[in-house]
């Protein structure tokens, strides 16, 4: 997840509006998967790399263990605020109009898409979102690969049914809800490494999320 201050630097206005398809065990392939029971869901945890061609010793690189809490969500006006209480951080994570777009007082907030600034990734292990409150959200995901750019990332729908495990190493930015405020039990490797894209900065636009029902497959 991107730093609790975000920058409203941005001049960009442009937008790169994501497909949206239900999440299913087959169109999750490759990104995650489908959670029925948190309880059995296992976090990858991966090795920690070797710096040359001495490996690493076996039974070492890995031992950092998970950690687990309540990720909370708040649709505040257009802003939506995030706070991981497993890894003690805050997020300022999107916003239902572009962040830089005039809008008069008093006008009910447009939540039909999201717009997102950033992205990241987790080199060191997966991660899992259930939803506490049973309410539809949906997640963009993009395969792994630091080349990764906005035409890679597709949108998810999830009906709060079920909740979503992200393998390591594929490109997130939590999960947004539809709702105005959803809670999510998190689990993740403590480490906790993250690797990230600024949208506005790299390609001069935002990602728009959907967040209205999904309709393909």
């Amino acid at each position: 997840m991107p730093p609790a201050a975000v920058d409203a630097h941005s001049q960009a206005t442009a937008v790169h509006s994501l497909r949206l398809v239900r999440a299913t065990a087959d169109t999750l392939a490759g990104y995650g998967l489908l959670v029925d029971a948190p309880e059995e869901c296992a976090i990858e945890i991966v090795r920690w790399p070797a710096q040359g061609w001495r490996p690493v010793d076996p039974g070492t690189g890995d031992q950092g263990g998970t950690v687990e809490g309540v990720f909370e969500f708040e649709w505040c006006g257009t802003t939506l605020h995030g706070r991981n209480n497993a890894v003690n951080d805050e997020y300022v994570l999107g916003w239902s109009e572009l962040p830089n777009a005039p809008r008069a007082a008093g006008d009910a907030p447009n939540r039909e898409q999201v717009y997102l600034h950033h992205a990241n990734y987790h080199p060191d292990g997966g991660q899992l979102f259930f939803p506490l409150d049973r309410a539809p959200f949906v997640a963009p995901l993009a395969a792994p690969g630091d080349d990764a750019g906005p035409e890679d990332f597709v949108t998810f729908w999830f009906d709060g049914s079920q909740g979503l495990y992200i393998h390591p190493g594929v490109w997130h930015e939590a999960v947004f809800p539809v709702s105005d405020r959803q809670r999510f039990y998190d689990k993740q490797g403590k480490v906790h490494a993250r690797v990230s894209i600024d949208f506005p900065k790299e390609f001069g636009c935002y990602l728009a999320a959907p967040l209205t029902p999904a309709l393909g497959p």
